[in-house]
């Protein structure tokens, strides 16, 4: 097939995603697919730039590195755009996925994960991997999510959403207790996410959170440990157990090698086990998601489960935790790729 990775945007875990992007398409390319990775905003530049044979010659293909300890410099990254400025997708972007069999999104964050490019290959006629534009939106907001993992008996930590425009730093006001956890609504890969265990604490994590984003959710701190599952073609993988070595599982620790263990199948009673795996089963059920997708959890001291969110987008990169659950039962990388795009044309057939 020819095969569109689409990856980079202006995402805060956009080098996350051009990691993701990389290791896709050289999987893929090992498969036998002609494959194009390309970032979405940056796209093909250049007005001469002719792509009528850019899979045969990998034309747009981009560069990828280690994924640095911090967020990105977003603006370097709009200013490195030539010509049009405005606009999310870039130069010959929307083109070369029309010319693809499938789009594989490799995208993380808001700008990939909440819908949007979803909706609009859907009005092109687009095929791409992954849910589609409403469970995505619903995944994306963490408050919406919460909501629905509630109605359909799943457990989720107390808490509330706050706007920027009614922020309050006062915790009786807010309705907020110590500790507790202020981050992002929309965000991903622990960006702007802060443990919070005092008043002065809380007001910089506001100002942390909302420097990302007009909406954060707050919610009751649950001392415990941190696990996640994937689910795959409505399966769901292991349990794997993330335990840093020092702090939370912040960006730093999800992405530099070493700085977290990772033990899957996760060492936890049958019984545990089993009851996370069937809340990340029907966590994906109640918000529409397909193909794959993976649920994050915390199981308190005294062993209770709680739902913190979806992601429909899962990180691909050699630290990534969906291939180390899907190796755990015996699919390599390489394969897991190549499930992923097989079950995502399913919504297309008929």
């Amino acid at each position: 097939m020819d095969i569109v990775v689409l990856a980079g945007g202006l995402s805060g875990e956009r080098d996350v995603s051009l990691k993701t992007g990389g290791m896709v398409a050289q999987a893929l390319r090992g498969n036998g697919h002609r494959v194009v990775l390309l970032d979405v905003f940056l796209g093909c530049q250049g007005e001469e730039a002719d792509i009528s044979e850019i899979f045969a010659d990998s034309k747009g293909v981009v560069q990828t590195a280690d994924i640095a300890e911090t967020a990105p410099d977003l603006e370097q990254v709009r200013a490195a755009r030539r010509g049009v400025a405005d606009g999310y997708f870039g130069p010959n972007v929307l083109r070369a996925c029309r010319m693809a069999d499938i789009v594989f999104l490799a995208l993380h964050g808001e700008d990939g994960e909440n819908g949007k490019i979803q909706a609009a290959f859907d009005l092109l006629g687009i095929r791409y991997t992954g849910s589609g534009y409403f469970g995505s939106a619903l995944a994306m907001n963490k408050d919406v999510a919460k909501r629905f993992f509630r109605e359909n008996g799943i457990p989720v930590p107390n808490g509330i959403r706050m706007e920027k425009s009614g922020r309050t730093e006062d915790l009786k006001k807010a309705g907020v207790r110590l500790p507790c956890v202020v981050k992002p609504c929309c965000g991903g890969s622990s960006i702007g996410v802060s443990i919070v265990r005092t008043e002065k604490e809380f007001v910089q994590a506001l100002e942390e959170a909302f420097l990302w984003e007009d909406e954060v959710v707050i919610e009751d701190y649950i001392e415990g440990r941190d696990f996640s599952v994937g689910v795959l073609d409505g399966k769901a993988l292991p349990v794997i157990e993330i335990a840093p070595i020092q702090g939370f599982y912040d960006y730093k620790n999800k992405y530099k090698a070493g700085n977290a263990v990772e033990t899957c199948p996760a060492e936890l009673p049958e019984a545990v086990a089993e009851q996370m795996m069937q809340y990340a089963k029907d966590a994906a059920q109640a918000l529409g998601l397909l193909a794959y997708s993976r649920m994050d959890f915390r199981l308190s001291a005294d062993g209770g489960i709680y739902c913190l969110e979806a992601n429909t987008l899962p990180g691909m990169t050699a630290t990534s935790l969906l291939p180390q659950e899907a190796k755990a039962v015996g699919i390599d990388y390489a394969e897991l790729c190549e499930r992923i795009i097989r079950v995502s044309l399913r919504k297309y057939e008929g």
